[in-house]
C-alpha cells in the first residue's frame, strides 16, 4: 500500500500544469527530531510520525535509518533517524536528500545545532548569528516544539541534544547560493511554511533580497545588479568595476528596487542585455516573457519617437528579437540608431526612478551580444564611479 503523506491532493497551477508540492528541510528535520526524542525516550520503535505544518497542512512522514546506541542495561542512550525531503515538482537540489537527527540526554535545556552536512554562518546579515548553524528560525521553532511536546508527553524534565545533519549537504551546498552568502560547510535548514510551493516566486524573490540583506550588513550602499550571465559577463570587461557587492535580479527588477529602498541602500547600477531592460522602457518591471513581452513593439516606439518612418517601425514589429531589431536601425543609419537608444535609456531611467519614487540612486547600462554598449541612463556615470572605488 503506497505511503500518503498527505500531500496527495495539494498542487499549485503553473502554465495550465499541475505541479505537486513538496515539503521542505524544517519539516525533515522537526519530524526526525521528534521522532528520535520518542524512541530515546519511551524505547519505542518509531517508523512514521506526524507534523502539522505552520502552514497548517498536517504530514504523515516516514522514519528511515533509525540507528540507536544503548547503555548496560540496554536501554537507549542516543538515537539517530532521518526524513528524506520531497521537494514535490519544485526544482531543489536538496530533493531526496536524507534530513537526520540525533538525540542525546543532558542535564537540563534543550539545545539544537548543526551537524554534518549543515552549513555554518560566517557573515552577518543572515537569520542566525554569526558562528551559528545555518538553521533558520521557523525550522530551529519548529524542532524546538515537537521536542518539547514529546518531553511533556513522556513526563522528561531532563535535558536534550539534537543536531541535525545532511550527509550529502557539503556537496550539494555547492549548488546553491550558500557559498556566496557566507554559509559555509554545507546547506541551510529552511522553510517558513513548512511546505514546499513549486516554482515559486516569492521563494525566489526571497532569495534575492536575502543575498541583498548580506551586503547591507556588511556595510554595502550601492549594488551591482544584473538580470543574468549576460549582464555579468558584459559587467566583468567594464573597466575598473568592484564587484564585490554584485548579484543577479533574474527578471525581479521591480523587486530589486523595492528590496534596495527598504534595506537602505544609497544606489543600484543594473547591467543589462537590451532584450530585458526594452520592457523596462514600456513600465514593465517582471521581464519574464510569462508575464508580458512588448519588446518589438516598444523598440518600434522608441525609433518612431527618435524620428524613424513607418517603414523601419513596421520592420522593427516584426523581428522575433532586439538584435534582429537593432540591425534594422543600425541599417536605418547610425543616427537614428543612437537616437533611438537615447529613447530607450531616457523611458528606462523614467521608470526605474519611478517605481522608488526617487528614494535611492538607479541606473542602468544597456548592452548587445553583437554590438555592445548601446546606451546609459542619466545616473549611470555617478554610480559607476561609486561602484569603482574600492
Amino acid at each position: 500500500m503506497e505511503h500518503k503523506t498527505g500531500l496527495e491532493d495539494a498542487y499549485v497551477m503553473k502554465d495550465n500544469k499541475k505541479l505537486r508540492m513538496g515539503y521542505t528541510t524544517g519539516s525533515c528535520a522537526a519530524a526526525a527530531s521528534k521522532a528520535a526524542v520518542h524512541m530515546l525516550l519511551l524505547d519505542d520503535r518509531v517508523e512514521e510520525t506526524a507534523l502539522m505544518t505552520p502552514k497548517g497542512i498536517l504530514l504523515h512522514l516516514l522514519i528511515e535509518d533509525i540507528k540507536a546506541e544503548t547503555d548496560d542495561d540496554g536501554l537507549p542512550v542516543l538515537v539517530s533517524c532521518a526524513v528524506r525531503k520531497d521537494g514535490g515538482d519544485d526544482p531543489d537540489v536538496t530533493d531526496q536528500a536524507l534530513i537526520y537527527a540525533t538525540v542525546t540526554r543532558q542535564d537540563d535545556g534543550i539545545t539544537i545545532d548543526g551537524g554534518e552536512g549543515v552549513g555554518r554562518v560566517t557573515k552577518p546579515g543572515l537569520a542566525r548569528p554569526v558562528g551559528e548553524a545555518a538553521i533558520n528560525p521557523v525550522p530551529l521553532l519548529m524542532i524546538t516544539q515537537e521536542v518539547k511536546k514529546v518531553c511533556r508527553e513522556c513526563g522528561y524534565q531532563e535535558g536534550l541534544n539534537v543536531i541535525i545533519s545532511i550527509p550529502k549537504g557539503r556537496e550539494l551546498a555547492d549548488k546553491t547560493f550558500n557559498p556566496r552568502l557566507g554559509i559555509e560547510g554545507g546547506l541551510s535548514v529552511l522553510g517558513t511554511s513548512g511546505i514546499v510551493i513549486p516554482m515559486s516566486e516569492d521563494a525566489l524573490i526571497s532569495s534575492i533580497r536575502l543575498e541583498m540583506q548580506t551586503y547591507a550588513a556588511r556595510g554595502a550602499r550601492y549594488l551591482l545588479i544584473t538580470p543574468g550571465n549576460y549582464g555579468e559577463t558584459f559587467a566583468a570587461h567594464m573597466p575598473g568595476l568592484n564587484h564585490s557587492t554584485e548579484m543577479k535580479c533574474s527578471n525581479y527588477v521591480g523587486e530589486t528596487i523595492d528590496s534596495a529602498v527598504e534595506l537602505g541602500f544609497k544606489g543600484i547600477l543594473f547591467i543589462a542585455h537590451i532584450g530585458k531592460f526594452i520592457k523596462v522602457s514600456g513600465g514593465i518591471m517582471n521581464t519574464h516573457s510569462h508575464s508580458a513581452d512588448c519588446r518589438a513593439e516598444l523598440m518600434a516606439a522608441a525609433a518612431i519617437r527618435a524620428g524613424g518612418d513607418a517603414d523601419t517601425a513596421r520592420r522593427i514589429l516584426g523581428t522575433f528579437t532586439t538584435e534582429e531589431a537593432l540591425d534594422i536601425l543600425e541599417e536605418s543609419g547610425a543616427d537614428l540608431f543612437r537616437k533611438t537608444m537615447e529613447q530607450v535609456c531616457t523611458r528606462v531611467d523614467f521608470y526605474l526612478k519611478n517605481r522608488c519614487k526617487g528614494r535611492i540612486s538607479t541606473g542602468a547600462v544597456l548592452f548587445s551580444q553583437k554590438k555592445g554598449k548601446l546606451g546609459e541612463t542619466s545616473e549611470a556615470p555617478s554610480l559607476i564611479r561609486q561602484l569603482s572605488k574600492k
